[in-house]
C-alpha cells in the first residue's frame, strides 16, 4: 500500500476554522472607483461572517477606514501588503500527518512579475499568517499560487499548464518535478493538466489561467467545469479543450469524471472594452455555505439553483461580483480558507 502522505490538502467543503481576506489596496484594483472596490470586498466578508469567522488584513493604518464598510464580526488585522487577492498571497493550509495545522508558504512572485517589486510584502504576508494561525509553515521554492490549484481531498490536482509550467514562474523546472512538489505539499497523487485560461487573465492584472475559474471539484468524482456557448467568444475554443480533457480523465481512484458544464453569463467589457471573461466557477464553501458571484445576469438564478441541488446542505447566498471581477478575479480569488483539525 502507498505510504501515508506527509500532508494533505482538505477539500474546500470540510469545516473551516476561519475564512482569510486582504483589504483592497492596490491601484489596479482600486483605479477609478476605489468605493467600489472597497464595497465588494466588504459584501463578501461581510456575507461569509454569516457562516463562519473572517479575519480581513487591512493595511497598516487603513483600519478605520476598513471598519466603516465590514460588518461588526468581521476580524481585522494591520499587516503590510501589497495586493488583496489572498487566495494567491496567502498560505495554503494543509494538515500534517500527525494531524496538526500546516501552512504552505509558496515562492510567490507577483503572477510571473507583474505586480513585482512594487508589493513585493505579499511575498511576505503568507509567513505571518501561518504564525498568527498557529501553524507549522512549510517553505516551497515552487512559484505558486492559491486559486492556480484544487483539489478534491482523496488525491486528485486540477491545475493549468499556462500557470505553473510558464517560464515566468518556474522556467527551470520540468513538468514532472512541478508535479511532484505539488504532490508533496498536498498529499496528492494524480495531476490533471488544463491547458490555458480564459483570455482576459492573460492581460497585465491577469494570472495566466488559473484553475478556479476553470474547473473546481463539487465533490470526489464530480467537477465543475467554465463553459463559453458563444461561438464568437475569444474563450469559446480553449473552454471547449479543458471541457474535453476533463471528460476524458480519471481521478486518482481511477474514476471517470462526472463533468457539469456551467455556462458563463452574457459578456460584459472592463472600462477599456476588453471582455471580462465572467466565470460561476469562481465560488466560495464555506461553514453551511455556497458563495457564489452573480452578474445581474439570467444566468444568476439557473446557476443559483444547480447550486441548490448540488450542495443541498448548504444555503446559496450571491456577491454581486462584476467589479471583483474588473479587478481581475472573483469571490474564490479573494478568500483563502483556513481547515479545521
Amino acid at each position: 500500500m502507498p505510504s501515508k502522505p506527509d500532508f494533505w490538502m482538505p477539500p474546500e467543503w470540510t469545516h473551516h476554522t476561519r475564512t482569510w481576506m486582504a483589504w483592497p489596496c492596490n491601484g489596479f484594483v482600486l483605479e477609478d472607483d476605489p468605493e467600489g472596490a472597497y464595497r465588494a470586498w466588504a459584501a463578501t466578508a461581510n456575507t461569509v461572517s454569516r457562516f463562519e469567522p473572517v479575519t480581513m488584513i487591512v493595511p497598516p493604518g487603513q483600519t478605520t477606514q476598513a471598519r466603516g464598510y465590514l460588518d461588526g464580526n468581521v476580524d481585522t488585522v494591520e499587516k503590510p501588503i501589497g495586493d488583496s487577492w489572498f487566495r494567491d498571497s496567502g498560505p495554503t493550509f494543509v494538515i500534517g500527518r500527525g494531524g496538526g495545522l500546516c501552512a504552505v508558504d509558496w515562492t510567490f512572485n507577483g503572477w510571473g512579475g507583474r505586480t513585482f517589486p512594487e508589493a513585493v510584502d505579499d511575498a511576505l504576508i503568507a509567513r505571518a499568517v501561518a504564525e498568527m494561525a498557529g501553524a507549522q509553515r512549510l517553505p516551497s521554492k515552487l512559484v505558486n499560487e492559491g486559486g492556480g490549484i484544487h483539489v478534491d481531498g482523496e488525491g486528485t490536482l486540477l491545475l493549468t499548464e499556462s500557470v505553473q509550467l510558464n517560464p515566468n514562474r518556474n522556467p527551470n523546472w520540468s513538468k514532472t518535478e512541478v508535479e511532484a512538489e505539488l504532490h508533496r505539499m498536498l498529499g496528492t497523487s494524480k495531476a490533471i493538466w488544463l491547458t490555458e485560461g480564459v483570455v482576459a487573465d492573460t492581460g497585465a492584472r491577469g494570472t495566466d489561467g488559473h484553475i478556479d475559474t476553470l474547473a473546481c471539484f463539487a465533490a470526489p468524482g464530480v467537477v465543475l467545469a467554465h463553459g463559453q456557448p458563444d461561438k464568437s467568444h475569444p474563450d469559446y475554443e480553449s473552454s471547449a479543450e479543458n471541457i474535453a480533457i476533463l471528460k476524458a480523465s480519471k481521478d486518482a481512484k481511477g474514476r471517470d469524471l462526472e463533468v457539469i458544464v456551467i455556462d458563463a453569463p452574457a459578456d460584459k467589457q472592463d472600462a477599456d472594452g476588453d471582455p471580462l471573461s465572467l466565470s460561476y466557477i469562481n465560488f466560495y464553501l464555506c461553514n453551511g455555505g455556497v458563495l457564489m458571484c452573480r452578474f445581474n445576469d439570467p444566468q444568476d438564478e439557473v446557476v443559483a439553483e444547480l447550486f441548490t441541488r448540488l450542495f443541498p446542505d448548504r444555503r446559496v447566498a450571491g456577491v454581486d461580483a462584476v467589479r471583483i471581477f474588473e479587478g481581475g478575479g472573483g469571490v474564490h480569488c479573494i478568500t483563502q480558507q483556513q481547515p479545521a483539525v
